[in-house]
């Protein structure tokens, strides 16, 4: 088992930034690849970004070049640096892990909201 925590999420004014964490206890030395998806009630869930060991990264399109993933050294702690911020990045964000084996793991989601 993993268990995610995530903090980070608040309201912010369009143009503003925010810095997500999302915090991994348990069987984190199984970690391979990790991500940050985003949903609004109604609606999939999207990919923001992902990163994995080598910490190669992946990004949507609406998002490059504005967001960045990363993680802390010892892979427990992963980040979203969130520039530029804009109404439409109004959301609830969610970290997700999956381990060798191929079980995925999701936190519990913090909103975040953009005004304008």
């Amino acid at each position: 088992q993993v268990q995610l925590v995530e903090s980070g999420g608040g309201l912010v004014q369009s143009g503003g930034s925010l810095r997500l964490s999302c915090a991994a206890s348990g069987r984190v030395y199984e970690i391979y690849f990790m991500g940050w998806y985003r949903q609004v009630p109604g609606k999939e869930r999207e990919l923001v970004a992902t990163i994995n060991l080598g910490d190669a990264t992946n990004y949507s399109d609406s998002v490059k070049g504005r967001f960045t993933i990363s993680t802390d050294s010892t892979k427990d702690t992963m980040y979203l640096q969130m520039n530029s911020l804009k109404p439409e990045d109004t959301d609830v964000y969610y970290c997700n892990v999956v381990v060798y084996g191929g079980d995925n793991y999701w936190g519990q989601g913090t909103q975040v909201t953009v005004s304008s």
